[in-house]
C-alpha cells in the first residue's frame, strides 16, 4: 500500500521568544515492511536542521531556530510504501536488548487492578496468544479511544477513566510488564481512511522466536498496512514526534493538522 501523508505543526507564541530547539521524531525509517519513497521537513522561517538517531534507533532530527519568533510551522510530506507483516517488525534498526523494554517509566507502572486485569484477560498459554487477548480486552473495556494531545497522564491514572489512544498504549505496556513481557511505546500514523487522521500512538511486545509484535489496543487489532511507524521508546516521552525547550516568557498555542491518504492503485 502507498500511503501519502501531509502534517502540519504550527506553534504561535504569545510573547517573542528568543530560542527554540526542538526534537523532531517526524521521519520514519526503513524496515522489511515500510519503506520510504519520498520524504521532507520544512520550516517556515530560518533554522537550522541536524539529523541524527537517537539512542532508540529513531531517526531525529535536530531544530534549531534564533529569535525573536512569535510562530512557526513545521511541515512534513511524504510518501510510504507498507506491505502487510501481521503486525511483525522486521528489519527495524534496534540498538538496544529486548530486555531493557522490560523495564517501567513513571507512566507505564501497574496498578493493582491494571496488573490483575491483564493477567486474568491473557489467560494461560503461549506469549503471543496471551498478547492478543490483553490487547482485545482493552479494546473492549474502552471502546472508541479518542486520538488526542498527551494529558501526561500515568497508564494507572489513565486506566482509573477515561482513556485516550495514547493512554490506551501506555496501558497495554504496563500490562505486558504484569505479564513479564517486554514492550514499548510507538508513534506514527494511521490511514483511518477519512483524510483527516491523528498522530497516532500504540505499543510493540517482545515475543521470544518472533521479535517485536505491534498491538493497537485502541483499535483491538494488530497494526497492518495502514499504520506507518515513526519512533520507538519506553512511553510516548521518548517518542513524541516534537519536543522542545524555548527561552521566552509566556505561553504556546500549538495546532495540528494531518492527512493520511491512500494512493490510488497498488505499489
Amino acid at each position: 500500500m502507498r500511503l501519502a501523508i501531509d502534517h502540519h505543526t504550527r506553534y504561535r507564541f504569545s510573547s517573542p521568544q528568543q530560542r527554540l530547539v526542538q526534537t523532531l521524531r517526524l521521519t520514519p525509517g526503513d524496515t522489511h515492511d515500510q519503506t520510504v519513497v519520498d520524504w521532507r521537513i520544512d520550516v517556515d522561517c530560518d533554522v537550522r536542521l541536524r539529523d541524527t538517531i537517537d539512542g532508540f534507533g529513531n531517526r531525529v532530527t535536530m531544530l534549531y531556530a534564533e529569535g525573536p519568533l512569535t510562530e512557526i510551522a513545521i511541515t512534513v510530506a511524504g510518501q510510504v510504501l507498507t506491505t502487510e507483516a501481521d503486525g511483525l517488525v522486521r528489519g527495524s534498526n534496534e540498538p538496544l536488548p529486548p530486555e531493557l523494554f522490560g523495564r517501567t517509566t513513571p507512566r507505564t507502572v501497574p496498578s493493582a487492578a491494571l496488573a490483575e486485569l491483564a493477567r486474568a484477560s491473557a489467560g494461560a498459554g503461549d506469549a503471543l496468544d496471551r498478547l492478543h487477548r490483553w490487547n482485545l480486552a482493552l479494546a473492549t473495556r474502552f471502546p472508541d479511544a479518542a486520538d488526542l494531545p498527551d494529558s501526561g497522564a500515568t497508564a494507572a491514572e489513565a486506566f482509573a477513566g477515561e482513556p485516550d489512544a495514547r493512554d490506551l498504549a501506555h496501558i497495554f505496556i504496563a500490562g505486558a510488564s504484569a505479564l513479564g513481557l517486554p514492550a514499548r511505546y510507538v508513534s506514527g500514523y494511521r490511514n483511518c481512511g477519512e483524510g483527516t487522521c491523528p498522530p497516532h500512538g500504540w505499543a510493540e511486545a517482545w515475543v521470544a522466536g518472533l521479535g517485536w509484535v505491534g498491538f493497537d489496543p485502541s483499535a483491538g487489532i494488530s497494526p497492518d498496512a495502514n499504520y506507518v511507524r515513526m519512533a520507538t521508546a519506553l512511553d510516548f516521552t521518548g517518542a513524541a514526534p516534537i519536543a522542545g525547550i524555548r527561552q521566552g516568557a509566556g505561553i504556546e498555542e500549538l495546532s495540528v493538522a494531518l492527512q493520511v491518504e491512500r494512493m490510488n492503485g497498488e505499489a
